[in-house]
């Protein structure tokens, strides 16, 4: 069986490098599809706050909903497609259209009412007051004297 030789090219060789990046996260994370799990997020510690973030490039402020239920912290929301698609033949696409949802689990002891919620340049960013229990603090490190080390 002769195989039809192809023309080189870098675009597809870039497709195929990201199909199969894609399938390694998700084979490690155990994920189908990683675009299906809804909007990327970034949390992190700052001061005595949590601040979590979502990217929601092209979603109306008004089509998100943040929920939080015991210390399960949800996002709802949907993009609508504000162009019809017939007669139209994509050769990329990413962008996905339609309702998203994505939860996380937040420390215990985190209070609703004190949750903070803004919308600004397509991302939501969340501010949630940190526990006392759960302050980050530095813990100083001691050098050990050298014959210690030993």
């Amino acid at each position: 069986m002769a195989r039809e030789l192809q023309i080189w090219s870098p675009m597809r060789e870039l497709e195929r490098f990201r199909r199969d990046f894609d399938d390694l996260f998700a084979r490690f994370l155990g994920a189908s599809d990683i675009s299906l799990s809804g909007p990327p997020i970034e949390s992190f510690v700052d001061g005595n706050r949590l601040v979590v973030r979502a990217d929601l490039p092209g979603v109306d402020p008004k089509d998100v909903e943040v929920t939080l239920a015991g210390n399960v912290l949800t996002i709802k929301g949907s993009r609508r497609s504000e162009h019809e698609n017939k007669g139209r033949d994509f050769l990329h696409r990413e962008v996905s259209y339609g309702s998203f949802e994505r939860s996380l689990t937040l420390p215990e002891g985190v209070k609703a009412d004190q949750v903070k919620a803004s919308y600004r340049n397509g991302v939501l960013e969340l501010e949630v007051p940190m526990p006392e229990a759960l302050a980050v603090r530095k813990v100083p490190v001691e050098i050990a004297p050298a014959e210690a080390r030993r």
